[in-house]
C-alpha cells in the first residue's frame, strides 16, 4: 500500500508525541547514550562514522563516536530554516518576501537558484530549495538575510546547542579545517529532537509540518537512512555530502504506529571509497539500530 508521507507528517507535526500514551508536554525518558559497536561498517568502508540513534519509544539512545565532531556538510540546512522560520515567527522575516536572484550569487549546486537568475524567488522558495535539493546559493542568501553566520550560530544557543560550529559559507563549509564547521551526532539527535519533536519546539505547528514535509519529500538519499527502513515507516531527513568522502544524513523515522526514533548519521569515508558503499554504511547502520531497539 503507498504510503501517504505528507499526510502522515502533517498529522504528527500536530502532535508532540505519538504513542505510547504520554501526553504532551511529559518529559522524555531520560537517557544515556549505550556504545553500539559499528567497528565492522567502518573497516568494510575505511571510514570513521559517527552514529545516533534515539528511540523515543524505549529511551535507548543507542550511539558510536556519538561525541566526536564530523563536518557536516549540507546536513546543516535543516537547521537553517528552522532558523529561519523562528525569525519569521519573531516578525523578522517573512516566507513571501521577494529575493533578488544575482549570477554574484552563484556557487556550485544551484538547481533552483540557477534558473532564477535575473528574477526573484521568495524566502519560503529559498529555504524549499535549500531542504529539498540542498541548493547552496539559496542557503548562503539565507544566511546573509539573517546578518551573517553569528545569526546561526547564536540559534544553535538558543535551542541548547553550544557547541556546534559555524565558520564559513557555502561551498567552503564542506571542507576539513579542524574543528570548523562541525557536529557531534549526539547533539545533533538532540537538535532534532527539540526542533521536531518536543513539546516545546520553538517552531509552530504550521511551520513545524512545512519544514517535516520538505524533509520528506526530498529526493535526495535514497540509500541512506531511507534504504534502512521497515516496510511502511516514513522518514523526514536531511542529507550532506562532501564530495571527497564524508556522507551524512540525519532525520526523523516514524513507524506506522509508536513514537518516533531520530538517527544522526555522518560518515567520513575516504576518497577512493565509492559513493554507493558509503552510502550502503549508512543504510546498514539504520537497518542495525532498528534491529537493536526492537523496532525492525
Amino acid at each position: 500500500m503507498q504510503v501517504d508521507r505528507r499526510g502522515v507528517l502533517a498529522g504528527l507535526s500536530a502532535v508532540p508525541f505519538v504513542g505510547c500514551g504520554r501526553p504532551a508536554g511529559a518529559a522524555a525518558h531520560p537517557s544515556q547514550p549505550e556504545a553500539f559497536d559499528l567497528s565492522g561498517l567502518e573497516a568494510r568502508d575505511g571510514a570513521r562514522l559517527g552514529f545516533v540513534a534515539h528511540d523515543l519509544a524505549s529511551g535507548r539512545l543507542l550511539s558510536w563516536r556519538g561525541d566526536e565532531r564530523f563536518v557536516y556538510c549540507s546536513t546543516f540546512k535543516m537547521f537553517l530554516a528552522a532558523a529561519t522560520f523562528v525569525r519569521v515567527q519573531a516578525g523578522d522575516e517573512r516566507l513571501d518576501r521577494q529575493v533578488p536572484i544575482t549570477r554574484a550569487d552563484m556557487v556550485n549546486h544551484a538547481p533552483v537558484t540557477e534558473p532564477a537568475i535575473g528574477t526573484s524567488l521568495s524566502v519560503q522558495a529559498l529555504m524549499q530549495g535549500t531542504v529539498e535539493v540542498s541548493d547552496n546559493p539559496a542557503a548562503n542568501l539565507l544566511l546573509n538575510a539573517m546578518g551573517g553566520l553569528e545569526p546561526m550560530r547564536a540559534f544553535y544557543r538558543s535551542i541548547g546547542d553550544s557547541d556546534t560550529r559555524v565558520d564559513r559559507f557555502e561551498p567552503e563549509m564542506n571542507g576539513l579545517d579542524g574543528e570548523k564547521d562541525t557536529i557531534r551526532p549526539l547533539q545533533s539527535a538532540a537538535n532534532l529532537k527539540r526542533l521536531l519533536v518536543d513539546a516545546g519546539t520553538p517552531l509552530t505547528t504550521e511551520h513545524k509540518a512545512m519544514l517535516l514535509g520538505w524533509m520528506s519529500d526530498t529526493p535526495t538519499g535514497p540509500n541512506r537512512i531511507k534504504a534502512g527502513l521497515p516496510a511502511g515507516w516514513v522518514v523526514a531527513h536531511k542529507t550532506g555530502t562532501g564530495g571527497y568522502g564524508p556522507t551524512n544524513d540525519i532525520g526523523v523515522l516514524f513507524p506506522p504506529t509508536g513514537e518516533p526514533v531520530i538517527v544522526a548519521a555522518y560518515n567520513h569515508a575516504t576518497r577512493s571509497s565509492s559513493d554507493a558503499a558509503n552510502e550502503a554504511v549508512i543504510a546498514d547502520a539504520t537497518r542495525m539500530a532498528l534491529t537493536e531497539l526492537g523496532r525492525a
